[in-house]
């Protein structure tokens, strides 16, 4: 109700009509994380999940303000956005079907992309008689801060040795046909040089 008051004579009047005001609740907000900070390039990504949701709330992602996600249905229970590829920080909003409200949810977890080692040209082998010291597998060229080990076959054999930024040499005494693996070990991402 409104009351007209005149300033001068005090005299009042009550207006006519009636207005009705509605506070509407907001979603509640839940933590969005991630399974990881970061994935080699060429993997599968990192996956986001939301740790709660409400029924009658939709919940979307988004990477930076671009949209990563359609709109997800609250379950009352945690959901999952699935594996995402795109690097940046991530956010989710949920919407309430019924009055529009929305809430950001709490956390924007990062997710950073990291590079492959490069694959250079493996080279060497060869034979040896026995009791000998064995034939050196060659890289042609290496990055510094990147480890190098042989695989037999599909089998790792023999210790790392660490790039320089030139060729490594890596000896083996036993027979088989070879290729080799860089490993960075910082990121965990690692490439296999194909060779013989």
């Amino acid at each position: 109700m409104v009351v007209a008051t005149n300033s001068a004579t005090t005299c009042n009047s009550n207006m006519t009509g009636m207005a009705t005001v509605t506070v509407n609740t907001q979603p509640s907000a839940f933590v969005l994380s991630s399974s990881a900070s970061s994935y080699c390039a060429g993997g599968t990504g990192v996956t986001l999940n939301l740790a709660g949701s409400q029924s009658g709330v939709t919940y979307r992602l988004y990477n930076g303000t671009t949209s990563a996600s359609p709109a997800i249905p609250g379950t009352g229970g945690s959901i999952t956005f699935g594996l995402k590829t795109g690097a940046g920080a991530y956010t989710a909003i949920a919407t309430d079907g019924l009055n529009g409200c929305t809430t950001t949810m709490t956390g924007s977890p990062s997710i950073q992309i990291n590079s492959l080692p490069e694959a250079f040209t493996v080279a060497g082998g060869g034979s040896y008689c026995t009791g000998g010291a064995g034939v050196a597998v060659t890289v042609a060229g290496s990055e510094s801060g990147i480890n190098y080990q042989l695989l037999n076959g599909s089998t790792p054999t023999g210790t790392f040795v660490a790039g320089t930024g030139s060729a490594v040499s890596l000896n083996t005494t036993a027979a088989g046909t070879y290729s080799v693996q860089a490993v960075n070990p910082a990121t965990g991402c690692r490439v296999n040089i194909n060779g013989s």
